[in-house]
C-alpha cells in the first residue's frame, strides 16, 4: 500500500482517491498536502483519517460506510425471533471491524442477545472460527470485514450444514450465500465520492 501511494503521490495528481481504511491511512502517511478523498472507511475518527466528521480538517475528506447495525439486528430477529446468542466472526486486527463490533455490543441488550466472538486474523482461519461457534450460537453476524469476506463461502457452508443462519453487514454477500443483509449500495458510494472529487477539482478544500 505504501509503495502504491508513494508512486501516485510522485506523479502529482490533482486528487488521490482511496478505497478501504488501510489505503486511506497509507495515503495520509505519504502526503499532507495532496487532496485525498477516501471511500469505504468504517470509522474515520478512530482510524485517525479525519479530526471531525463535519469538519475533517487537513487534506482528506470522504465517505464512511459504517453499516446500519441496529437495523441489521432487527433483521436478524425478524428471521430468527428465538435467537438468544449471536456469533460474530471478525479480524481483531482491523480497526474498522473492531469499531463495528463495539457498536454491536452496545446494541445487543436491546434485542435480548448475548455475544459469542470468534477471531479470524487471516482468511485461512475463517473455517476454524466458524466451527468454534457451532453449538454455541443461534445465528452468526459478520461485519464489513475483508478478511472474513475473502472466505465467506466456507463460513456459509458450515452454517448451512449446521443450520446456523449467517447474516452480514454487506448486501452483495447475499449472492454468495448469506441469508440477508441491510447495507450500502457501493455504486452509490462511488457516485458520492465522485461528487466530492469534482468539488475539489473546482477549488474546494478537503478540510
Amino acid at each position: 500500500a505504501a509503495q502504491i501511494v508513494r508512486k501516485f503521490v510522485g506523479e502529482g495528481p490533482d486528487v488521490l482517491v482511496t478505497i478501504t481504511t488501510p489505503m486511506a491511512q497509507a495515503a495520509l502517511s505519504a502526503t499532507r498536502t495532496l487532496p485525498v478523498v477516501f471511500t469505504v472507511v468504517t470509522d474515520p475518527l478512530g482510524a485517525k483519517v479525519v479530526k471531525s466528521m463535519k469538519h475533517p480538517g487537513g487534506n482528506a475528506t470522504g465517505i464512511s460506510d459504517l453499516a446500519p447495525i441496529d437495523r441489521q439486528l432487527r433483521l436478524i430477529k425478524a428471521f430468527v425471533p428465538q435467537a438468544m446468542r449471536l456469533g460474530v466472526i471478525y479480524n481483531t486486527g482491523l480497526d474498522g471491524s473492531i469499531h463495528q463490533v463495539d457498536v454491536l455490543k452496545g446494541l445487543l441488550p436491546n434485542y435480548g442477545l448475548s455475544l459469542v466472538q470468534a477471531s479470524a486474523p487471516n482468511s485461512n482461519e475463517v473455517v476454524a472460527a466458524m466451527r468454534s461457534l457451532v453449538g454455541k450460537v443461534d445465528a452468526v453476524w459478520i461485519p464489513n470485514d475483508p478478511t472474513v469476506y475473502a472466505a465467506l463461502e466456507s463460513a456459509v457452508r458450515i452454517g448451512q450444514e449446521q443450520k446456523i443462519p449467517v447474516f452480514t453487514a454487506e448486501t452483495r454477500t447475499v449472492e454468495r450465500g448469506a441469508v440477508a443483509s441491510i447495507g450500502f449500495d457501493y455504486t452509490e458510494v462511488g457516485h458520492e465520492a465522485a461528487k466530492q472529487v469534482v468539488q475539489i477539482l473546482n477549488g474546494a478544500k478537503p478540510g
